[in-house]
């Protein structure tokens, strides 16, 4: 399944096509009629186009697939029947989480072929990052680059449509030199991407996003097959780990703002705003959760006086504090101390979704 791209200004380069050309030259057969299907065709002068739409190349790669009855069209060494990757998809749907889910798709894509192996890693590092690699077992020749590219769009799109969660990428690396159309992977890859010195093509990304349970079922899998290209490519707006993400940046921080919390997530302020609402809440709401954990652990792990915690937690001034403190426990701030843990997890409900405090330090709206 190769990638797609979805932005008018990034469209497929001819490089691709070229590829799928290649594919059918090397079986001996003529793309003639795959290239008519697609409606590419060199211009009077016998040029063809630099780049053609997203459309025609889906029509390119769907033909092709059919005709060649390779959905690796010519990577491998042998050719992968019309089917292969559904049947993966269908081995890997049953997962309770994305984490099997991707051990499952690695694990059966060798037993398609040896000409590359995909694995799933995980670093126990402070950042937690998990990658899906994958290892050259055979020089691809010229399809290389177009072979990296679909096998990484494939495991990411899925990844993606599995969890119905965007995953950001912490990088995706690609061992081949920059080539011209290096403005297609930003599109198609949400995140760095870093040619020529990575020795293998990989994925990098949140290990957090392993443990999201899959949301989709037999159904909607036999949906998704019958036009599989365009999901394994059109970026997910949904991210499911966002909200926790934009939780820990308040808790180390309640004074950030909607700019500078956008900036941190590699997001723009109205994109942000977006896709919090997509998953029920609002930064609003995550502001005043963090704020209400941050006072509850200084009011019980200390004895710092109320207006110091007022202002660790994010507030202008002591009374605006003790205000916005009643409204989510329903408990003033001593009482809070005074009663312990046992008594603050009972009111500590989560603050619901409209709720905001204008004594709020400036710049955290």
């Amino acid at each position: 399944m190769p990638p797609r791209t979805s932005s008018p200004a990034a469209r497929t380069p001819f490089a691709f096509v070229q590829s799928v050309m290649t594919a059918y030259t090397r079986r001996g057969m003529d793309a003639a009629d795959a290239l008519e299907k697609a409606q590419i065709a060199p211009d009077a002068q016998g040029r063809w186009p630099a780049r053609v739409s997203s459309l025609q190349f889906e029509r390119l790669c769907a033909a092709a697939m059919q005709e060649l009855d390779d959905e690796a069209l010519g990577w491998f060494s042998r050719p992968l029947p019309w089917g292969s990757y559904g049947m993966l998809a269908r081995a890997s749907i049953s997962a309770p989480n994305l984490r099997v889910a991707l051990r499952r798709w690695c694990r059966h894509h060798g037993l398609l072929t040896r000409d590359v192996v995909l694995t799933l890693d995980e670093r126990g590092d402070a950042n937690g990052t998990a990658s899906v690699t994958v290892h050259e077992q055979r020089d691809m020749g010229p399809l290389r680059e177009f072979a990296l590219i679909s096998l990484l769009r494939n495991v990411h799109g899925l990844s993606c449509w599995l969890v119905d969660s965007h995953i950001p990428l912490r990088a995706a690396e690609f061992p081949v030199p920059r080539p011209p159309h290096a403005d297609v992977y930003g599109p198609l890859f949400p995140g760095p991407v870093r040619f020529g010195e990575p020795p293998r093509a990989a994925l990098r990304f949140d290990v957090a996003y392993l443990d999201l349970p899959l949301r989709r079922d037999d159904a909607a899998l036999a949906q998704m097959l019958r036009r599989a290209l365009p999901i394994m490519v059109l970026p997910y707006r949904r991210d499911r780990l966002l909200a926790l993400r934009v939780g820990q940046l308040l808790r180390h921080d309640p004074a950030h703002g909607t700019e500078s919390l956008a900036a941190a997530l590699s997001l723009s302020p109205r994109t942000l705003q977006r896709q919090l609402a997509a998953e029920g809440t609002s930064l609003q709401a995550l502001k005043d959760e963090a704020r209400r954990e941050r006072a509850i652990e200084l009011l019980q792990r200390s004895q710092r006086p109320i207006k110091q915690v007022a202002l660790a937690a994010g507030f202008r001034n002591e009374k605006s504090f003790i205000r916005a403190f009643r409204g989510w426990t329903g408990l003033a701030p001593g009482d809070v101390r005074r009663a312990g843990p046992a008594r603050a997890g009972q009111h500590a409900d989560p603050v619901p979704a409209t709720g905001r405090d204008d004594g709020a330090v400036a710049g955290s709206n």
